[in-house]
């Protein structure tokens, strides 16, 4: 069993995955920091300044009178929408970054295709060419 892991650890899939899930990670305290510093102080003077998504919640309970969220969740069950709004504006940022990502690396690789297309394509070797000569030859007398 051991030689079967170490066999599944050593496949060039496992590295990749597991590089990728890094990058991903780090990726996402990138994106996670765009919206809460960049987009949502935006979003926030545009909407009347002070905005707040992260505060924003509904009470489900008559004991929450508390007007932040953490404060609230102590004191009973809150549905914190306003956190979901920045959970969602997080996806919506990285899944179109991503879609750019991979639009760039597809048009590289259409190029990449169209210039191998472009490339004349070798000759014959000197035997392959002698040998459809002589091919030629014999179709023509038959």
């Amino acid at each position: 069993m051991l030689n079967e892991f170490k066999e599944f650890i050593a496949r060039g899939n496992v590295m990749d995955l597991a590089v990728g899930v890094i990058i991903g990670a780090a990726f996402s305290k990138i994106v996670t920091s765009v919206v809460e510093d960049l987009v949502m102080p935006i979003v926030g003077a545009l909407t009347g300044g002070g905005f707040d998504f992260s505060n924003y919640f509904l009470p489900l309970s008559a004991n929450v009178t508390a007007t932040s969220l953490a404060a609230a969740r102590q004191q009973g069950a809150v549905f914190a929408y306003g956190n979901f709004i920045t959970v969602l504006i997080n996806f919506l940022i990285l899944a179109w970054i991503i879609f750019l990502m991979i639009k760039v690396v597809n048009r590289v690789r259409a190029s990449v295709e169209k210039q191998k297309e472009s490339e004349p394509a070798a000759p014959p070797p000197e035997d392959v060419r002698l040998l459809s000569e002589i091919r030629d030859l014999l179709k023509q007398r038959a």
